[in-house]
């Protein structure tokens, strides 16, 4: 019997885009069988819903709307706040790479270990990173996230990585698995990176795991087209919304 971690990922499938919208438009056709206009208005109402979701504006607006916004962090601000670490979310695995004939990080979680490795290097800090293996892992998946990391930083950016959490599942256990591990070096106070629509819930679980956080974010939600193509439907644009309404769903399920 699946646990109910297991069964998160599955849950978040059926909840949000695109499979909320299509099941919303099935259910309006099933439902013109008997009732042909409220079956019928049911049915474009959830492709109105795909559409809509599916422009990258949408996607900003949802982001800047729902979600609490951090600003970009200077090195200097590092430096002058009493930071004492660097903390890098997981973000996901590729565990097949034939190219590289080796796991490899996902490009969200490669974007984060960039800029923590950037940070490092303007401040000297020290760099922690977790990551396991998540609960939709694929079943090639063989090395943990904090693995596959550690050796990405060396070879990469020549850059040693001084704790990893190789256990997490989730933001959550991110947060308790790093917690021994710092707190046994005497780190409370840390810059947390990881990419801005996922910042709010990630500062809530590190700052009930007892640390002091200064927010990092990258990879943040802006118009990245001209003014006609925002409002045109893609699949990078449904990609976006659906992580924005994922982290705002988690953090209402997170918060009492």
């Amino acid at each position: 019997m699946m646990s109910l971690g297991e069964l998160k990922p599955i849950l978040a499938t059926l909840v949000l885009p695109p499979a909320a919208p299509l099941l919303l438009a099935l259910l309006g056709l099933l439902l013109s069988i008997r009732k042909k206009v409220p079956g019928l208005l049911l049915a474009f109402a959830g492709v109105a819903l795909l559409w809509f979701l599916s422009c990258h504006a949408v996607a900003v607006w949802l982001a800047q709307t729902i979600l609490q916004q951090h600003a970009p962090v200077t090195a200097a601000a590092l430096k002058s706040s009493g930071v004492q670490a660097i903390v890098v979310l997981g973000g996901g695995v590729h565990p097949v790479a034939p190219e590289y004939g080796q796991a490899q990080s996902s490009p969200a979680a490669a974007m984060r270990l960039r800029y923590g490795a950037w940070l490092a290097r303007q401040t000297g800090l020290p760099v922690a990173f977790a990551g396991g293996m998540g609960w939709g892992a694929a079943d090639a998946q063989v090395l943990s996230e904090g693995e596959v990391a550690r050796r990405m930083a060396e070879q990469d950016y020549g850059l040693k990585l001084r704790w990893v959490d190789d256990r997490s599942r989730d933001t959550a256990e991110n947060a308790s698995l790093l917690r021994p591990l710092l707190h046994k070096d005497g780190v409370q106070r840390i810059a947390l990176v990881t990419h801005a629509w996922h910042m709010p819930r990630s500062v809530l679980a590190f700052e009930r795991a007892g640390f002091t956080v200064t927010a990092a974010p990258m990879g943040f939600m802006l118009p990245s087209r001209n003014g006609v193509l925002e409002w045109l439907p893609s699949s990078d644009g449904l990609d976006a919304s659906r992580l924005v309404l994922k982290e705002w769903l988690a953090l209402r399920i997170a918060r009492p």
